[in-house]
């Protein structure tokens, strides 16, 4: 009975396959595009090496080349400077206040907890203007600093509300052992608890992450397009320019803002499920 009941029926199973070929066919036209001449793509559809798929001579990397020293590069770098503190950062600060939101017994605990949790409602579009005047008498507007600043600043209590509802999951007994032991919060926290933690703050991480380096709004306001573009200013400065370069070079530096984003997720994916279903029944 129980193994009749996990099978999927005939009609679950086609719209699974149809709903897999709808994302999986555009990125496959994308894939075959980048690779392709001006003169191929600009001539015929991608899905025409179907009919001689091992033809090399219809195959280049000259669309990467022009990609990555046509700007890409260079947003390459600087969105890894404005992703990796704002992963980084959220990750300690939302986990010294897990720690004590979960083991720490203090006035007003509970009210403080559900404040952060109710601040996920707010849309940071509201505060775009404001964060602007304040970035602007500060002088930080055009730093990488403004950007991954208001990404902390919007994303952490996320980032509470996951690592506590983890950590609350841990047996208490543990953390009395090792107080017993002479462990301070301090040792408690980086050799026990945070070890322990790994698959939550890898499933922020992948959120935050795939955030961070896939925002074009804030990224394009705070820093704009220049010298310190990120890979999604970059972009869409080579699909203004498509008449030019071709639709291959655009399919070249998509996949290029793609490549990152899509490794680290297959690198953390083990921890993904298991980080965000911790504490859904218990926490």
């Amino acid at each position: 009975m129980t193994a009749r009941r996990g099978r999927a029926s005939p009609a679950a199973k086609l719209v699974m396959v149809a709903l897999c070929l709808l994302w999986v066919i555009p990125t496959a036209g994308i894939v075959v595009t980048s690779f392709r001449t001006r003169d191929a793509a600009n001539s015929s559809g991608w899905w025409t090496v179907i009919t001689s798929p091992f033809d090399l001579s219809q195959y280049t990397l000259v669309s990467y080349r022009q990609a990555w020293f046509g700007g890409m590069g260079d947003a390459f770098l600087n969105s890894l400077a404005v992703t990796l503190p704002a992963v980084a950062i959220p990750v300690v600060i939302a986990g010294f206040a897990a720690y004590a939101f979960a083991f720490l017994d203090f006035w007003g605990r509970d009210v403080l907890f559900a404040v952060i949790v109710s601040l996920l409602i707010v849309p940071y579009q509201v505060a775009l203007a404001p964060l602007l005047r304040i970035y602007g008498d500060l002088g930080v507007t055009g730093t990488y600093a403004s950007v991954y600043l208001t990404h902390i600043g919007f994303n952490l209590p996320l980032a509470i509300f996951i690592l506590r509802s983890f950590m609350a999951t841990l047996p208490h007994e543990v953390i009395e052992s090792a107080r017993v032991d002479g462990a301070g919060h301090y040792q408690i926290f980086w050799r026990l608890i945070l070890p322990l933690s790994v698959p939550a703050v890898a499933a922020f991480a992948i959120f935050q992450f795939l955030w961070v380096w896939n925002d074009l709004l804030i990224a394009l306001l705070f820093l704009g397009a220049g010298d310190r573009e990120v890979v999604t200013v970059a972009l869409g400065g080579l699909i203004g320019g498509n008449q030019i370069l071709g639709w291959q070079v655009v399919t070249g530096g998509a996949l290029i803002t793609m490549a990152v984003p899509v490794l680290v997720f297959v690198t953390l994916q083990r921890y993904f499920v298991q980080g965000l279903t911790a504490g859904s029944v218990n926490g």
